[in-house]
C-alpha cells in the first residue's frame, strides 16, 4: 500500500515544470527591480542632511567654526539656492534616464537581455558607491556629483524595458493585470529598502547610504548573469498565448471569432485558428509609435510619472519642513506612500483584468488622487494617524496608474494583434511609453525645486493639475473601452431575447 504523500511534496508536485520557471522568472526580475529602485532612493533621503538647520544641531566641542547658519551643511549644498541645487542633482539623473530610455529599448530587442541586465546593473552598482565615496574622499564640487547623476541615469535605463520584456515573454494577457501589478510592487519595495538602508547611516555616514545599496545591485547583476532564463523556449517551455481577441477591447471581435469558426454550411468549426508566424526582425521606432494606444498611455504616463517621481525625490525633505521630523524619521515616515504604492497597484490590476477597462481604471483613480493630494497638503500634518492614513491613500492613487500602465499596459501594446505574432517589440514599445514618462519624472522634482521656495502649496497645485492632464490623454480610449461594454451588453441582452 502507497503511503500519503507529505503536504509539501504534494505542493511540490502541484505544479508544471513551466509553472516553477515562470514562478522562478518572476521572482528573479522582482530582485532585479528592486535593486534598481533601492539604488535611486538614497538621494532623496540624504538631502535633508546635506542641508540641515544647524542651530538645532549640537556642535562638537573641538569644531572651531564662525559661520554658525550653515556649519553643519556639506558644501556646496549650504547655499541658500540649495532646493535649486538639489533640483539639478535630481535633473542630472532624471533627464538622462528619460534621454537614455528612447534608446535602451532599441539595444534591448536586440541584445541578449541576460548580459543586457547584468552589465546595467553592475555599472548602476558602480556609479552609485561612487557618489556615496564623495563622503570619504571630501568632495565639494557639484559638478562631481552631477556627472556622476548623469551616468547612472543613463545605466539605469537598462532595467525597465529588460525585465518588462523578460516578464512580457514569459506570461500571456490572462491576468497579466494582477500578475504584473502584484510584481510592480517591486517599485515600491525597492523605495520602501533604500528609505530604511539610508535611514540607518544617513546621520552619521550619509556614504554608506549610496555605498551599501550600490553593492546590493551589482550583486543582482551577478545573480543575473548566472540564473535569468530570458524565453520559454530556451528550456524547452510552452511558450504563452499573447493574442486573444476577447482582451483587445474592440467591439468587433467577438463577431469575427464567430464568423472564422463557423464553416460555408452554418456548423461550428473544431478548426483552431492559425498560429502567426513569430517574427524575427525587430521594429522600428516609428512602427511602436504606430501601436494603437501607444501615443496615449505614453502622454499619460508622462503626467503620472511626473507625480510620482516628485513625492519620491521631494516627500522626505516636505515631511522634514512641515512637519519638522528628523532625517531618519522623515525617511521612514516617507515609506507609507510607497506601501499605499503596492496595494494600489495590485489593485489596478485586479480591476483592469476584470474590468478590461486598462484605460477606465488608471483615469478614475487620477480623477480620484487630486483631490486627495489637495486634502494630504492641507489636513495631513495634523496628527500622526491622519498623516499615515494620507500617505497610504495617496501613494495608492498616485502609482496605481503609474504602476498598470508601466506593466500590463505596456505588455499588453507591446503584444498588440496589430504586430501579427512579432515578439521583439515588447522592449521598444515598454522604452517608449517609460522613456516619455520619464521626460514627466525628470520635469517634477525641477519644477518641484523651482517652486517649493514659494511655498509647499504650490508644489501641490501643480500636482493636482498633472493627475487632470493625464486624465485628459486617456479620454478618448476610456470613450473607447465604453463602446465596448455598452456593445457587449447590448448583444448579451439580444441573446437572451432569442
Amino acid at each position: 500500500m502507497k503511503s500519503p504523500l507529505a503536504p509539501g511534496i504534494r505542493l511540490i508536485t502541484s505544479f508544471s515544470r513551466d509553472g516553477w520557471y515562470r514562478s522562478f522568472i518572476l521572482l528573479l526580475t522582482f530582485l532585479f527591480y528592486t535593486a534598481y529602485h533601492l539604488s535611486r532612493k538614497p538621494i532623496s533621503i540624504v538631502k535633508s542632511e546635506l542641508h540641515r538647520n544647524c542651530s538645532t544641531v549640537i556642535r562638537p566641542v573641538d569644531l572651531n567654526i564662525t559661520n554658525n547658519a550653515t556649519w553643519c551643511d556639506w558644501a556646496p549644498f549650504d547655499q541658500d539656492n540649495y532646493h535649486t541645487l538639489f533640483g539639478i542633482l535630481d535633473n542630472c539623473f532624471l533627464v538622462a534616464y528619460a534621454v537614455g530610455m528612447f534608446f535602451s529599448g532599441i539595444f534591448g530587442e536586440r541584445l541578449p537581455l541576460r548580459y543586457y541586465l547584468s552589465v546595467g546593473m553592475l555599472l548602476s552598482g558602480l556609479f552609485t558607491a561612487l557618489f556615496g565615496l564623495g563622503f570619504y574622499w571630501n568632495i565639494h564640487s557639484l559638478g562631481y556629483y552631477a556627472v556622476i547623476q548623469v551616468l547612472n541615469g543613463l545605466v539605469q535605463t537598462t532595467g525597465w524595458p529588460a525585465v518588462v520584456a523578460c516578464v512580457g515573454n514569459w506570461f500571456g494577457k490572462g491576468k497579466r493585470g494582477f500578475i504584473m501589478g502584484v510584481w510592480n510592487s517591486h517599485t515600491s519595495v525597492g523605495n520602501i529598502l533604500g528609505s530604511l538602508i539610508a535611514g540607518v547611516f544617513v546621520s552619521s555616514e550619509w556614504g554608506m547610504s549610496f555605498i551599501v545599496p550600490g553593492l546590493i545591485i551589482a550583486s543582482t547583476g551577478i545573480l543575473c548573469f548566472f540564473f535569468l532564463v530570458e524565453k520559454p523556449e530556451d528550456v524547452n517551455c510552452t511558450p504563452p498565448q499573447h493574442h486573444s481577441h476577447q482582451d483587445s477591447g474592440e467591439v468587433e471581435p467577438l463577431l469575427q471569432n464567430s464568423a472564422r469558426n463557423t464553416n460555408i454550411n452554418g456548423s461550428i468549426s473544431s478548426e483552431t485558428p492559425a498560429i502567426v508566424e513569430d517574427h524575427t526582425e525587430a521594429i522600428s521606432f516609428c512602427e511602436a509609435l504606430s501601436i494603437p494606444g501607444v501615443v496615449e498611455f505614453s502622454l499619460c504616463l508622462l503626467f503620472a510619472k511626473l507625480v510620482s517621481y516628485t513625492f519620491l525625490f521631494w516627500l522626505p525633505l516636505y515631511i522634514s519642513n512641515v512637519a519638522h521630523f528628523e532625517a531618519k524619521q522623515a525617511g521612514d515616515m516617507s515609506t507609507l506612500f510607497d506601501v499605499g504604492g503596492i496595494v494600489g497597484g495590485i489593485t489596478a490590476g485586479l480591476v483592469s483584468d476584470y474590468t478590461g477597462g486598462r484605460a477606465a481604471t488608471c483615469c478614475v483613480m487620477l480623477l480620484t488622487a487630486a483631490p486627495m493630494l489637495f486634502l494630504y497638503n492641507f489636513i495631513g500634518q495634523r496628527s500622526l494617524a491622519t498623516t499615515v492614513g494620507m500617505l497610504l491613500l495617496c501613494g495608492g492613487l498616485v502609482n496605481g496608474p503609474y504602476a498598470l500602465i508601466t506593466t500590463a499596459v505596456s505588455a499588453d501594446l507591446g503584444t498588440h494583434e496589430s504586430l501579427r505574432g512579432n515578439s521583439r517589440a515588447l522592449s521598444t514599445v515598454t522604452a517608449i511609453i517609460d522613456g516619455t514618462g520619464s521626460v514627466g519624472a525628470a520635469l517634477g522634482p525641477l519644477l518641484a525645486g523651482l517652486i517649493s521656495p514659494t511655498g509647499w502649496n504650490n508644489v501641490f497645485y501643480m500636482l493636482i493639475c498633472s493627475d487632470i492632464l493625464a486624465c485628459l490623454f486617456l479620454s478618448r480610449l476610456v470613450y473607447k473601452e465604453a463602446q465596448g461594454w455598452c456593445g457587449r451588453l447590448h448583444r448579451g441582452r439580444g441573446f437572451k431575447e432569442i
